[in-house]
């Protein structure tokens, strides 16, 4: 039963913290989720009627999560994206004749 509290807990802390608007922390997302890994290891069957509705709880709170999730590595996904698109053009800014072939030749096909 406290397995099953703790990760009730650890998920509910992951899910408000992925909600905010703030710049996510991704160590203490890393952390929680190690924490919530370990305790996922402890649980056992729900064999009371509470243990099944903090189960079931668990459940709903594990789809938003996961939902959460997916939404913040699209984000992330995104701004690596971007950042390799910027280092690009400030590369062809600051040498724009680097991708120019100068290796080619002129053949005259005439006799």
């Amino acid at each position: 039963m406290e397995a099953l509290k703790q990760c009730y807990a650890i998920t509910n802390e992951l899910v408000e913290l992925l909600k905010g608007e703030a710049e996510v922390d991704t160590e203490k997302v890393n952390q929680l989720l190690d924490q919530r890994q370990a305790c996922l290891t402890l649980l056992t069957s729900p064999t009371t009627e509470t243990e099944k509705k903090i189960g079931q709880a668990l459940l709903q709170q594990d789809k938003e999560l996961v939902a959460l999730l997916a939404k913040e590595k699209q984000s992330i996904q995104k701004e690596l994206r971007s950042l390799e698109h910027k280092k690009s053009s400030n590369q062809k800014y600051v040498n724009p004749y680097q991708s120019l072939q100068t290796d080619g030749m002129f053949y005259d096909k005439r006799k």
